[in-house]
C-alpha cells in the first residue's frame, strides 16, 4: 500500500527487487532477443549493437528521490517507489546513421505498446542548461497479442525504456558522462562545449548525406547505361585500334596510353568510374565495395594521375587479347579460373608494361610473355 514514509518505501522496494531480479533478468533478455529479431528484418538497416540491462536498485531509489520524491511530499501524495521506476530493464539500440534512428521507433511501435516518447535530440536545440545529442527514448510494454501469450506471461506487464541512438550519440553520452561540471561553468568552457557538441551532431549529418551520396554514385555507376554515359562525359577521340593492330613502344606498352599528356583527358580514375567501366565488360559479376576500392588504389599507385578515360581505352584496346589467354590458361590449368580482376590486371599491364608490370606476379608475368611471343606474326624471311 503506498504511504509518504520514505524509509518504508525504501525498504519494500529493496524488497520487491530482489525477489524479481532474476525475472528481471529473464525480462531483459527476452526484449533484447524479440528486438534484434525485428530489426533484423528492416531492409538496409544496420545496427552497431544492442545492449540491455537491469537498473542497479540503488540507482533506482536515488532516482526516485532526485526526481519525484520532493513533489510527491509537498502534495502530501503517498506513493510506492516501484511504480514511479519506469525503466527498471532497459534496452540500448545503436545504428549507424539519425535517419534510422525513427526507422527504428516505427517498427518498434508496430510490436510494442508505446507509454512515452521522448526526443532528447529535440529537446536539446531550445535548451542552453544541457549539452550533447542523446537519441531519441521510448517507454514501453508488450503489444496486446504478445501479452496474450503463454511465453510472455511473466513479463506481460513490464515495461522497458528503449534508447535509440546514433554511434556518434552513443559516443557523445559517454564522453558527456566524463565533464564533471556542465551546468555552473564559466561561459568560455560553455562555449567550449557547444562547440564540440555541434561538431558531433555535424558529424552525423555528413556521415549520413556521405552514405546518401555513395549510395547515388553507385545507382550511377551499376544502371544499364552508365557506361554509354561515361563515354558521353568524356572528350571525343578517335576510336582505339583493334589489339592486333596496336604499335606498341619497345616495352610492348601501347604508345598512348604509356604518354602522360596524351591520357589526360577526363576525371581521375576513381571507385565510382572503375565500377561504370568494369561493370560494362564483366557484366553480371558482382564487384565488392572493399575490393572496388583497393583495386582503384592499386592501379592509381602505379600509374599516378590514370584517368578514366585512360583505363577504358586501355580495358577497350586489350580485352580481346586478355580473353584469347585466359581461354589459354584455363585450358593448361583446370580448376583454376581467371577472373575479372585477373583480366583487368593482364589489360593494364599490355597498355603500358612499364608502369604495370609489378600488377602481375612474376610467375603470372613470366607466363603471359610467354604466350604473347607464340600470338606474334613470323617475320622470318622465306627459304
Amino acid at each position: 500500500m503506498p504511504s509518504l514514509d520514505f524509509k518504508l518505501e525504501k525498504k519494500l522496494f529493496r524488497q520487491f527487487y530482489d525477489q524479481h531480479l532474476d525475472t528481471l533478468d529473464e525480462a531483459k533478455e527476452t526484449f533484447a532477443a524479440l528486438a534484434r529479431s525485428l530489426l533484423k528484418q528492416v531492409p538496409g538497416l544496420q545496427l552497431s549493437k544492442i545492449e540491455a540491462r537491469v537498473k542497479d536498485r540503488e540507482e533506482c531509489i536515488h532516482k526516485f528521490q532526485s526526481k519525484y520524491l520532493l513533489a510527491l511530499e509537498a502534495a502530501q501524495q503517498p506513493y510506492t517507489i516501484q511504480e514511479h521506476v519506469t525503466d527498471l530493464i532497459g534496452l540500448r539500440i545503436v545504428c549507424l546513421y539519425e535517419d534510422e534512428v525513427h526507422r527504428i521507433k516505427k517498427v518498434l511501435s508496430e510490436h510494442f505498446e508505446v507509454i512515452d516518447t521522448t526526443d532528447k535530440s529535440a529537446s536539446l536545440e531550445s535548451t542552453e542548461g544541457e549539452f550533447g545529442y542523446k537519441g531519441l527514448h521510448l517507454d514501453l510494454r508488450l503489444g496486446a497479442a504478445r501479452r496474450s501469450l503463454p511465453e510472455y506471461a511473466s513479463y506481460a506487464d513490464s515495461r522497458v525504456e528503449v534508447q535509440i541512438r546514433t554511434i556518434i550519440q552513443d559516443s557523445w553520452s559517454v564522453l558527456d558522462h566524463q565533464i564533471k561540471y556542465k551546468k555552473s561553468i564559466p561561459g568560455s568552457l560553455k562555449r567550449r562545449i557547444n562547440t564540440l557538441a555541434a561538431l558531433f551532431e555535424l558529424a552525423d549529418r555528413e556521415f549520413r548525406e556521405i552514405r546518401d551520396a555513395t549510395a547515388q554514385e553507385l545507382a550511377e555507376a551499376e544502371s544499364p547505361n552508365a557506361y554509354l554515359e561515361l563515354e558521353a562525359e568524356e572528350e571525343p577521340s578517335a576510336p582505339p585500334p583493334r589489339s592486333s593492330d596496336t604499335s606498341h613502344d619497345e616495352d610492348g606498352s601501347t604508345p598512348a596510353l604509356a604518354s602522360a599528356p596524351s591520357a589526360t583527358r577526363g576525371q581521375q580514375l576513381d571507385a565510382f568510374g572503375f565500377l561504370r567501366i568494369a561493370n560494362h565488360f564483366f557484366n553480371g559479376f558482382e564487384f565488392a565495395p572493399h575490393k572496388v576500392d583497393s583495386f582503384t588504389q592499386e592501379i592509381n599507385s602505379f600509374r599516378p594521375g590514370l584517368t578514366r578515360t585512360g583505363f577504358n581505352q586501355s580495358m577497350r584496346t586489350h580485352i580481346s587479347t586478355v580473353k584469347d589467354y585466359k581461354k589459354q590458361f584455363e585450358l593448361l590449368h583446370p580448376g583454376d579460373a581467371m577472373g575479372p580482376y585477373e583480366m583487368i590486371r593482364h589489360c593494364m599491364y599490355l597498355s603500358d608494361k612499364r608502369s604495370f608490370q609489378h600488377l602481375l606476379g612474376a610467375d603470372m608475368r613470366q607466363a603471359f610473355e610467354r604466350w604473347l611471343a607464340t600470338q606474334q606474326p613470323d617475320t622470318a624471311p622465306a627459304h
